[in-house]
């Protein structure tokens, strides 16, 4: 039955995809500057540049992407083709609970090691960092280099500990020792606040990758992206997600490789000339000039280039790149998706294996991202990056296609088919990690532990966790379609501050201190979550239509001022000018989406101020409202966090 509906959503998948590209090709032209709304792939928006370069960019590249359709749709169905096999392998073998939620617990190390790699990986440091790099140099150096310091947090404090103490979700771990309905709850809507966040994030970044790269209009890109995702989990649950973000993570490894060696060989292996190149190159001091700076006119004396390679052209504020660290150490160790995955394994020593082989992956692969972005700037440049997307999230495949041979020909072809369809393949693992989080949640934690009370059998709980996922996809879609023209960076953002500020205290003070309870856990939870996004939304990282008519007023300012002194402004003066102009007056007067003309917080990062509230309300609700079971209990857990004791054996299958 399984292999039938997986072989009719193959088939459907196909013909939706042929259909529908060729009613694109008709109907609608892909614009070469992708709406502001792409960042959904977590790269911040930047100013698309007016200026005319002051050198050729490098030949072969095109002033937008544009993939061989027939090679890259064939590289996209052999994927999809390959991921449904396994789910159709994976549904034969899913039977129980533990089965659907947690493989079975029989997931090796080194195979979790690939898939929280895989889970973790995702469009958003594939597509996002690199361009984000691209365009403001070491800042988004920083943002490459922050993953790697959270395993470090989640191998030391949270992997053993976890693995021995849950069984499921991050509802089991925190009311092992509490009021289980009041925090399973409390714990269920965290959870899903933080996986649907990002999970819009990642169905809007779908969308607009397929509407840039294939014609697919987007509302088809975003059905199509839901039912793959749903039909994985519904049917697969944790075995076939967990093979699917192996299968992407191995893909992944394999294109970010070959490409930084790419990179690294038309430097010629000399890492010293190579960024000399950078800071020395026209483009880039062009780009940060104009683009980032604002100066309408050079600085005497001031070096565009170096400053390309110094902090501060993204985060302006020091504050804000401490913050950054903290969401980044912290926000992973309390992401539902990637607890759930110590749940897998079929011991301790297992998870510890699997948390360093994903370390080892993830510092490899956002070392080299951070080659491939120097290597975007210096050989594509920033006025053609942000030309083609205002987020920079293009530079991956603009730099794969000119390395693979140029526009047009068959390797540079074939080589941007082959990673476009690993950033597809990207998005499908991850949103699959991310329902099954949040459906696990709903199922798991509400429906059978607080509706039944623990009673349903295992027959009903698959049942039950399969409808859930089905609902969550659906949701997942239909926010995705709503949220189209949405600035999406702050749901990003948002999902490692409500991790990092709620989620991850809870976890942190529930296995390691006697007096924590149930008043603790939930003032964790909810004044963490309420505080995290309350600061995003009034913070810079929304869009402020009021700040962008201040930027164009000053550039306005400054040139018609040089224009009545009697100087002839250059052609790239004069369409700066132009756009400036159309700037001020599309977005005077306008206002974010809370009303807002300027941001009240100043930083782009809440965790700074959010972490700290998180972590003060738990401990005063833990002082004010005393729980002596819960202390009593505290024995029993720091036992089986320890040895392991009461954790059911991995499923033979």
């Amino acid at each position: 039955m399984f292999a039938k509906i997986i072989t009719a959503l193959f088939i459907t998948l196909v013909l939706t995809s042929a259909g529908f590209a060729e009613e694109a090709a008709k109907t609608s032209q892909t614009p070469a500057v992708a709406a502001s709304s792409t960042p959904a792939l977590n790269a911040p928006a930047a100013a698309q540049t007016a200026a005319k370069p002051a050198a050729a960019p490098a030949s072969g590249v095109p002033t937008k992407v544009k993939p061989n359709r027939a090679i890259t749709i064939t590289m996209f169905m052999a994927i999809i083709g390959i991921t449904l096999g396994v789910v159709v392998w994976a549904a034969r073998q899913t039977k129980s609970a533990a089965d659907f939620y947690a493989a079975g617990g029989g997931i090796t190390g080194l195979q979790n090691g690939w898939a929280i790699a895989g889970d973790y990986m995702s469009a958003a440091s594939f597509l996002g960092m690199s361009g984000l790099i691209s365009l403001y140099g070491i800042d988004g150096f920083m943002y490459a280099v922050g993953p790697m310091f959270s395993f470090i947090a989640i191998l030391l404090v949270i992997a053993e500990p976890c693995r021995n103490a849950g069984k499921f979700t991050l509802g089991d771990i925190l009311s092992f020792r509490t009021a289980p309905k009041p925090v399973r709850a409390v714990a269920a809507i965290s959870t899903v606040t933080v996986s649907l966040f990002y999970l819009i994030a990642q169905m809007v970044g779908a969308g607009k990758l397929m509407q840039v790269l294939l014609d697919i209009p987007y509302r088809v890109s975003v059905i199509g992206v839901g039912v793959l995702m749903v039909g994985y989990v519904v049917f697969g649950g944790m075995k076939a997600t967990t093979w699917v973000q192996i299968i992407k993570a191995g893909l992944l490894m394999t294109g970010t490789v070959l490409l930084a060696f790419l990179v690294l060989a038309k430097a010629g292996f000399n890492p010293i000339g190579f960024f000399n190149d950078i800071v020395g190159n026209q483009l880039v001091q062009d780009h940060v000039r104009m683009n980032v700076l604002k100066d309408a006119l050079p600085k005497p004396g001031f070096d565009y280039g170096q400053r390309f390679m110094e902090p501060g052209l993204f985060l302006k504020n020091p504050l804000d790149q401490i913050s950054l660290g903290i969401a980044w150490a912290l926000g992973a160790a309390g992401l539902p998706h990637i607890l759930m995955r110590f749940f897998t394994v079929p011991s301790a020593k297992e998870a510890r294996k699997s948390i360093v082989i994903a370390l080892f992956i993830n510092s490899s692969f956002f070392f080299l991202i951070n080659i491939i972005g120097f290597g975007a700037a210096l050989y594509l440049s920033p006025q053609l990056i942000s030309s083609v997307d205002k987020g920079g999230n293009m530079a991956t495949l603009l730099l794969a296609q000119l390395l693979g041979g140029g526009a047009g020909t068959l390797g540079g072809d074939m080589f941007l088919a082959f990673i476009c369809a690993v950033a597809f393949a990207t998005i499908l693992a991850v949103v699959s990690g991310l329902v099954l989080a949040a459906s696990a949640a709903i199922a798991h934690d509400v429906y059978v532990n607080i509706v039944m009370d623990g009673k349903a059998d295992q027959h009903t709980q698959v049942k039950v966790a399969r409808i859930t996922s089905l609902f969550v996809g659906i949701a997942a879609i239909v926010m995705g379609l709503a949220a189209e023209k949405e600035n999406v960076v702050a749901l990003v953002a948002l999902a490692f501050a409500v991790a990092a500020s709620g989620n991850f205290p809870a976890v942190m003070l529930s296995l390691f201190w006697k007096k924590f309870n149930t008043a603790g856990v939930v003032c964790a939870l909810l004044v963490g979550t309420i505080s995290a996004l309350a600061l995003v939304v009034i913070s810079p990282v929304m869009t402020y239509p009021q700040k962008i008519a201040d930027d164009a007023k000053k550039i306005i300012t400054t040139l018609e001022k040089k224009q009545q002194e009697g100087v002839v402004l250059a052609e790239k003066d004069l369409k700066a000018l132009d756009k400036s102009r159309a700037d001020f007056a599309k977005n005077d007067g306008g206002t974010s989406m809370v009303g807002l003309k300027a941001p009240i917080f100043p930083l782009k990062n809440p965790g700074i101020v959010s972490v700290p509230l998180g972590l003060l309300a738990a401990i005063f609700g833990t002082l004010l409202f005393r729980d002596r079971k819960a202390e009593e209990m505290f024995d029993e857990i720091e036992v089986r966090q320890v040895t392991g004791l009461g954790i059911s054996k991995a499923s033979d299958h």
